[in-house]
Order: C-alpha cells, then structure tokens, then sequence
C-alpha cells in the first residue's frame, strides 16, 4: 500500500481505502450534487515486444506543486466547481495498481466531465512527473506521455 507523502503524492501505488475515506467526505456537504472521479492505473502496455510490468514515477516535487496550484486556479476560475483533489505516485507502481486520481466535484454536473478532462490532461502535459516502463526483464525506458 502507498505512503501519503504529502497533500498530492504517495510513494507506490494510492490506496483505495485512501480513496473511499475521500470519497466518504463529501456524505456532510449539502450543496453539492456531482463528483467526476478519474482514475489512472499502470497499463501493461507491449512496446517492441516487451511488457511492462510496472511505471517507476519521480518528480520535481516543488515545481509539480506550483504547476498544480496553478492549474487548480486557473480551473476554479474557469468552472463553479467546489472541490478539486490531484493525487499522483512516486515510485514503483506495478501493473494494475493506481497511480493518478483526479477528484472533481460542483453543485451540477454540467460542467465537471469538461473541467475533469482539461485537468487531466494539463497535468499530463504540464506538470514535472517523469515515468519510467519497467519491462518484464527489468530492462526499462522513459515513458512518453500521449493524448488520450
């Protein structure tokens, strides 16, 4: 099970009892009506004929959180949301375990799957986290991220 490192990253993969007790949160906050839930988890993806077998995530942990303070601004501005939770690995997380988890939530659902969607993918593109595909021989490459 991950290790909460602090109020974004975990060491290895985010627990699903972390999840649910976030989740679990929202059962005492009236006025809000939809949540949006993204959730990532490490693909055993084939590249030239290799399996990976798990993603060793690190990041530039001050910059990451700048950029993510960023993009939650831009996002409230952008969208009447009323919450917005970003948790993402480090470290080694195996094939099928959890790694990203975007959590969005307003009064109406109107406007959380587009504010979900551009949140994920500016993380994505612009904040400094860096994976490394472990391969079934434990051979290893940097990952490339790619829409979608």
């Amino acid at each position: 099970m991950g290790k909460k490192l602090d109020s974004v990253f975990f060491e290895g993969a985010i627990p699903a009892e972390f999840l649910a007790e976030v989740i679990g949160t929202y059962r005492v906050k009236s006025g809000t009506g939809g949540h949006t839930v993204f959730m990532g988890q490490v693909r055993a993806d084939e590249v030239e004929g290799k399996t990976v077998s798990a993603i060793e995530f690190s990041t530039y942990a001050s910059m990451a959180h700048e950029k993510l303070k960023e993009i939650r601004k831009e996002a409230f501005e952008k969208y009447p949301l009323h919450d917005l939770h970003v948790f993402h690995s480090t470290g080694r997380v195996e094939v099928g375990e959890i790694c990203f988890v975007v959590f969005v939530s307003a009064e109406r659902r109107k406007f959380i799957y587009k504010a979900t969607e551009e949140i994920v993918e500016r993380i994505k593109s612009e904040v400094p986290i860096f994976g490394k595909e472990i391969f079934e021989d434990e051979s290893h490459q940097w990952k490339v991220n790619t829409d979608g």
